[in-house]
């Protein structure tokens, strides 16, 4: 049996102000550090056999809070980055629904690939999705913790899983430094075994919401 844990990064400022981040490289904040060290040591009890993030800062980061824990090295990947927000990246989320109303009110609909010039979710899957592949076949049967980011690993987890844009968009998004698992064998593939699990966090900001009709994904910022 393989296992995936999928980790969002921890919190930023960014996050805090409701500004785009995408692939824009914004660093962890103080509170995002105490988050990856708090939750380090509930990662290394499940006793990975190696560690892999995106190569921005506050992926690579919060897996490093890991990797000080295990003595294991962090191996970045480029295609484990955050979704592409095209011409919304670096804006508040207030600034992105003035400027583009027509494609604001299409992705808050759910639409896959509202324009802006931002990434497509199946594009977007796919390479995440990739990515997950790739690190889980350099240790066959073990225990893999990927540190990733919100929508990355919204729907790489649904490459894998086989699900599309329209069911994914009923799953909350993680948390910041919560995690994903993922449980692989031969007979019944890829299973989802737990969502949105961590350090239980008291009076954080709810950041801005998720899916359909719902506030604004939080995996955008």
């Amino acid at each position: 049996m393989t296992r995936l844990i999928v980790w969002r990064h921890g919190n930023t400022d960014w996050n805090n102000a409701r500004r785009v981040q995408g692939q824009t490289d914004v660093p962890l904040n103080e509170r995002g550090r105490e988050q990856a060290l708090a939750a380090a040591p509930l990662l290394a009890a499940l006793r990975p056999d190696a560690i892999v993030a995106s190569d921005l800062s506050r992926a690579a980061d919060t897996a490093a809070a890991l990797a000080a824990l295990t003595g294991l090295p962090v191996h970045t990947d480029p295609r484990l980055r955050e979704r592409h927000f095209g011409q919304w990246q670096g804006l508040l989320v207030d600034e992105v629904a003035e400027r583009f109303p027509a494609e604001y009110a299409r992705w808050r609909a759910g639409d896959p690939d509202p324009g802006a010039g931002l990434e497509s979710l199946d594009d977007l899957g796919k390479r995440v999705g990739t990515g997950f592949r790739a690190a889980v076949d350099a240790v066959p049967g073990g225990t893999v913790v990927v540190a990733t980011h919100g929508g990355g690993a919204r729907q790489g987890c649904g490459h894998l899983l086989g699900w599309d844009h329209r069911v994914l968009a009923t799953i909350l998004s993680l948390s910041n430094c919560h995690w994903t698992e993922l449980r692989h064998d031969g007979v019944r593939g890829w299973q989802l075994r737990a969502h949105n699990v961590g350090v239980p966090t008291v009076g954080a900001p709810t950041g801005v919401g998720s899916g359909r009709g719902a506030p604004v994904s939080t995996e955008a910022v």
